[in-house]
């Protein structure tokens, strides 16, 4: 079962580690187009990859959250009536606008769900939808799996 105490911070930059802060600038420059793969991001910014890919899934711009459109998430819920339409009510009550659903056959009792959808008009932070989803009783694992 996935940990439900994870939580997000916001901190100013520079009390980061050195690595954490390049990561972030490396994804930004792969972000904007300056570079077109992470060999040349790392380069630029002077980490290694495995520095990068250490800490790529964790370091988010603060600007960059606020700027995603479209976001994809994976889910694994329990196989019980009432779950999934109560993800999807979260979901519409959020105000996000929900572009594809995807759902496995249950096997053992769980099914993976990836949900993709745009979130112009969230009426609330990502990061809270997502502890909302996660809070969910049957929802085992909510997590980002892409975004634009």
């Amino acid at each position: 079962m996935e940990d439900r105490s994870e939580k997000y911070l916001l901190v100013r930059d520079t009390i980061l580690p050195e690595a954490v802060r390049k990561t972030a600038q490396a994804k930004e420059l792969l972000n904007r187009g300056e570079v077109s793969t992470v060999n040349d991001a790392v380069s630029r910014v002077g980490i290694s990859r495995s520095a990068y890919y250490k800490y790529k899934d964790g370091v988010f711009s603060f600007n960059a959250m606020n700027r995603e459109k479209l976001v994809s998430i994976a889910l694994v819920l329990d196989h019980r009536a009432g779950i999934l339409s109560r993800i999807l009510n979260t979901l519409a009550e959020s105000g996000a606008n929900i572009l594809t659903i995807n759902q496995s056959i249950p096997l053992q009792g769980t099914a993976n769900v990836s949900i993709s959808m745009e979130t112009t008009d969230l009426k609330r932070d990502l990061e809270e939808l997502l502890f909302a989803l996660r809070d969910t009783k049957g929802a085992r694992k909510v997590e980002v799996v892409g975004h634009s």
